[in-house]
């Protein structure tokens, strides 16, 4: 089987709000809308110009799920953990944490080394507590 990455899905708690946030700080457009007939769920599908997408899901009255406050708590929970963005340079790294946190990203990690030898990460959480990490690795 050959396959390659899509997207995530990420429930929130405001599509519109969501979309607004998600758009201006990952620089993502809409690519398209929808309604999952004879239910209550509606959602978003927003990609980035490099190919990646976001699915914002909306369902009311959908209840809280992990928000952890770290990557180490996020891992002792099963499941999703975070979503991963790689940046390109390393001072790109520490320029996308701080514009994420100028736009309402609660800081989580800052800028450091990652486990991996020569990597760099850093986390922020969104509006709604998903985990967002940053990873500047080098290139091989």
């Amino acid at each position: 089987m050959t396959s390659r990455f899509d997207h995530v899905g990420i429930s929130v708690p405001e599509l519109e709000a969501a979309i607004a946030w998600y758009g201006e700080a990952l620089d993502l457009t809409v690519e398209h809308a929808f309604a999952v007939p004879g239910t209550d769920l509606r959602g978003v599908m927003l990609r980035h110009t490099s190919g990646y997408r976001v699915e914002l899901l909306h369902r009311p009255g959908a209840t809280p799920g992990l928000a952890a406050d770290s990557p180490l708590e996020a891992a002792h929970t099963l499941g999703l953990g975070h979503l991963c963005l790689s940046v390109d340079t390393p001072d790109e790294l520490d320029l996308a944490y701080a514009r994420l946190v100028a736009m309402g990203a609660l800081e989580r990690m800052t800028p450091r080394p990652a486990p991996r030898p020569g990597a760099r990460m850093a986390f922020v959480a969104d509006p709604y507590g998903n985990l967002i990490e940053l990873i500047d690795r080098p290139r091989t």
